[in-house]
């Protein structure tokens, strides 16, 4: 149950396993954000013109935006093999952080719709997925023995807190992300409760609710914007040679 005493649709012992929880509503905004970012990107694709206008314009500004803060992070020689992972990580958070500002859907007293990022398993899952992605290509571009050394240069009594590291960069990179949606949501809700109360509440919330609902979404990108940025400052640190 989440602090506005709303209850989350839990799948316990699924499949008949007693260790195995699904959060149904997880899964649902999931999906759903999945879904959105698959249309946008077909939508977008599907009559390329020479000169591109209106949707494809942007698909296209927004790539080179992603390709901006891969270079600036690291040569494009080896950076371009990162675009796909950029463009996927930034359209996929910045959908989800954006569904928990257009509405949240409770039947009874059970939350399903929010932002799938207002949940710190979903996003420590990916901040995991990109430490992890990060270890793999690091040895896959520069060879597990090299890869290696890199945790005792420049000094091998550094080891322990390299190790440490990698598990802090991970906890910040997904909390951050969490923190940031989470509160933003809570402050709607409270919001949205204002205004239900009454003709009196219902003006007192509607100005800072819409102007908060702005705010949010700025907070959306920005959120976006720092996940795939400090993405590649991981993945720099792994595959380039100077680091």
């Amino acid at each position: 149950m989440n602090s506005l005493n709303h209850e989350a649709p839990m799948w316990e012992d699924a499949f008949g396993i007693s260790w195995l929880d699904f959060n149904l509503s997880n899964v649902l905004m999931m999906f759903v954000a999945s879904l959105i970012v698959f249309i946008l990107g077909v939508a977008a694709t599907r009559n390329m013109q020479r000169y591109p206008t209106g949707f494809q314009n942007f698909m296209e500004w927004l790539i080179d935006f992603i390709k901006g803060i891969i270079g600036s992070n690291m040569d494009w020689r080896t950076g371009r093999l990162f675009l796909p992972l950029g463009l996927t990580l930034f359209a996929y958070i910045f959908v989800a952080n954006m569904l928990g500002v257009v509405t949240n859907g409770v039947v009874g007293h059970t939350l399903w719709w929010k932002s799938p990022t207002a949940d710190p398993g979903i996003t420590l899952t990916l901040a995991t997925l990109v430490v992890v992605l990060s270890h793999y290509y690091g040895v896959k571009l520069r060879g597990g023995g090299e890869y290696a050394k890199g945790f005792v240069r420049p000094l091998p009594f550094l080891l322990p807190f390299k190790i440490i590291e990698e598990f802090s960069n991970t906890l910040t990179l997904g909390l951050r992300l969490y923190g940031n949606i989470y509160a933003g949501e809570i402050l709607l809700g409270l919001l949205v409760g204002l205004a239900t109360t009454g003709i009196g509440g219902f003006i007192g919330a509607t100005v800072p609710m819409v102007a908060w609902m702005g705010f949010s979404t700025f907070i959306g990108f920005i959120q976006a914007f720092i996940f795939v940025m400090l993405t590649m400052v991981y993945l720099s640190h792994k595959v380039s040679e100077d680091h």
